[in-house]
């Protein structure tokens, strides 16, 4: 009988990192025998393994509510101190009903305890663990203190709980090295780095009539040159910059493409985006419907196209971020051989820069070096070609799935859970590895009986 993981957050949909990063973890966990379960605010994954809980969406009106009165505050109400804790007791009975309906062994936390969007949740999953002792993998992707809004809260109370919370059965996860620091200077937890990964053993399949459809509805055509800019629309992506260098290369027949739907931060910046394009005399285009993950076992998906489709209409890839916490945006570009601007921004120098990529670097300013560069990798196949081949290399070095394999395998151990560090094809013949028995159910623990089968 396999183990049941359940992956807890405020979202699972959609192609936001977290949303991302939890589809190939699943992925990955599935090929160990593992079955997964989701729970959150907004799903798009199966729903007989799935609980959807609105309340638990951080853009829920009465989450939106809390947050409106303790942000920039440094005194909260009684009232909204008992908006909390009601939001908390219902969210931790519907944790509760998950936990006991799909019968989870290990809890997967994206998210939802170490950026306080949405106190209630974190509050509830930090008791929820601390009352059913399951063995949980909190992975953080973005931590307060990385985040200005944060600065000034009437929840630091709160935040010391659960965001992030020091209970001895939870194994943390960063995606940086600077995380990692952090998160040890300032809580006394350690933790893993795990960074964003793909599967570089198994390069995209492109869909030719889908990519085609996609151009269609884009109203593009063969003769454009398509830049893409890969990211959600908030002000921290310096989409600007990516406006600045399509006008500056002189071509009238290139466009930007925006991926991602506006609106997790408001739509001002949108409206800013759209005035500066007109007067830069640049065609914006902003996918104006939902683009689904590929890696997720969706059997409703909303959306007819998938990251799969987007970057294949690419020329070129800009990721002129200020801050990310890794960069999805900029491995899906190296896995779809796309030559890439980028920003340098923090976590990219320290923890990527360094692996010896071929990219077109900015320091938060678009110089005349770099326009021309641009311009030589869409004039120049060949050379684009051996750029994109190398990059492609490099990542499926440090950023494979096998890399998460090996990683989360020493989380696992600590975890006293099985796992099976062998790729999908190697499990064909390989006859050395580990047989688990187990017996599932809430509270125990995830116990197991595990045997090494010898051919």
């Amino acid at each position: 009988m396999a183990f049941h993981v359940g992956f807890i957050s405020t979202r699972f949909k959609g192609i936001d990192g977290v949303s991302l990063e939890a589809s190939k973890w699943s992925q990955v966990f599935e090929e160990s025998g593992y079955k997964c379960f989701w729970f959150a605010g907004e799903l798009d994954r199966p729903a007989q393994s799935s609980l959807l809980v609105p309340e638990a969406h951080f853009l829920h009106h009465q989450n939106l509510e809390i947050n409106s009165e303790i942000s920039g505050n440094k005194c909260r109400s009684k009232n909204v101190t008992a908006k909390i804790h009601e939001q908390r007791e219902y969210l931790k009975q519907q944790l509760h009903l998950f936990l006991e309906k799909f019968q989870i062994d290990l809890i997967v936390a994206e998210n939802s305890l170490c950026l306080p969007m949405h106190i209630p949740l974190g509050l509830a999953l930090t008791e929820t663990i601390a009352e059913t002792q399951i063995p949980t993998i909190a992975h953080h992707h973005d931590f307060y203190w990385e985040r200005s809004r944060y600065t000034v809260n009437a929840v630091s109370d709160y935040i010391r709980m659960a965001f992030p919370p020091a209970l001895p059965q939870i194994n943390h996860v960063v995606i940086n090295s600077e995380a990692r620091e952090q998160l040890a200077l300032r809580t006394g937890i350690t933790s893993t780095i795990i960074p964003n990964v793909l599967d570089f053993d198994n390069p995209p399949q492109i869909d030719e009539s889908s990519k085609n459809s996609l151009m269609t509805h884009l109203g593009l055509t063969k003769e454009d040159l398509v830049v893409l800019q890969p990211t959600r629309i908030v002000s921290r992506k310096g989409i600007e910059h990516a406006i600045d260098l399509v006008a500056s290369l002189g071509k009238p027949n290139c466009k930007l493409v925006v991926s991602h739907e506006s609106g997790d931060e408001g739509h001002e910046y949108m409206h800013y985006l759209n005035r500066y394009a007109e007067t830069s005399g640049v065609e914006l285009i902003m996918i104006p419907f939902g683009i689904s993950d590929p890696w997720a076992t969706s059997e409703d998906n909303e959306s007819q196209f998938s990251l799969l489709d987007i970057y294949p209409i690419a020329d070129f890839v800009t990721y002129p971020s200020r801050y990310e916490g890794f960069g999805n945006g900029l491995l899906e570009a190296i896995y779809f051989k796309k030559p890439i601007l980028v920003n340098r921004y923090a976590t990219f120098i320290r923890d990527i820069a360094p692996l010896g990529f071929e990219l077109i670097e900015m320091d938060n300013y678009l110089d005349i070096p770099s326009i021309n560069r641009t311009r030589d990798l869409l004039d120049y196949p060949e050379l684009r070609q051996i750029i994109v081949d190398h990059n492609f290399d490099r990542a499926a070095k440090h950023f494979s799935y096998q890399v998460l394999r090996q990683r989360m395998g020493h989380i696992m151990n600590d975890l006293d859970l099985p796992w099976d560090y062998t790729t999908p094809d190697t499990k064909k013949t390989n006859s050395n590895k580990l047989v688990y028995l187990h017996d599932s159910g809430i509270g125990n623990g995830a116990r197991a009986v595990a045997s090494k089968k010898f051919a």
